[in-house]
């Protein structure tokens, strides 16, 4: 479900340019960085990235945002657990693994895009558990709905690097 009460009004459910001007910096920044660490700077893999980080990430991470607000309650240990349990569900093997494909597809890398991408999503989401679990509990826990998308993008620029390290690592 798309929440329509996005923070202007483009016509598009669900999309804010705040959001996307957002999503295309931090997300591009962040992804820049992990492919110079790894010698893997491209013009084809920055854009690419830069327009999911915008377009797709800018769009259905608030808006999953929005989905926990609703759904999570808003008191009590119960409903700080339920917050951070489903942040942590968005961002779970599978989203890693497809942030993978995104940035094999993008580097013009596509013998790299299979079944292996789940298997290294899983690992990665595995040894991060405890760092994702503390940094979602902060982010959906003590910062408002209007903060978390940055405060998430910005973590997750973090977690670009170590993605991109994991892919290597596992």
């Amino acid at each position: 479900m798309i929440d329509r009460t996005a923070d202007d009004q483009s016509g598009y459910p669900g999309l804010s340019w705040p959001n996307v001007l957002r999503g295309m910096a931090i997300y591009g920044s962040g992804d820049a960085l992990a492919a110079w660490i790894l010698g893997e700077l491209s013009l084809g893999r920055s854009i690419g990235m830069v327009m999911i980080g915008g377009f797709l990430y800018g769009v259905e991470v608030p808006n999953w945002f929005r989905w926990i607000d609703r759904h999570s309650g808003q008191g009590g240990w119960k409903a700080s657990l339920g917050r951070t349990w489903w942040a942590l569900i968005y961002f779970n093997p599978l989203w890693i693994a497809r942030h993978l494909a995104f940035i094999a597809l993008f580097s013009g890398d596509w013998s790299r895009i299979g079944w292996g991408l789940l298997q290294t999503g899983l690992w990665s989401f595995l040894a991060n558990i405890p760092v994702a679990v503390l940094a979602n509990w902060v982010i959906q826990n003590r910062l408002p709905l209007r903060l978390r998308f940055v405060a998430s993008a910005l973590f997750s620029a973090l977690m670009a690097v170590y993605y991109a390290l994991s892919a290597r690592i596992f």
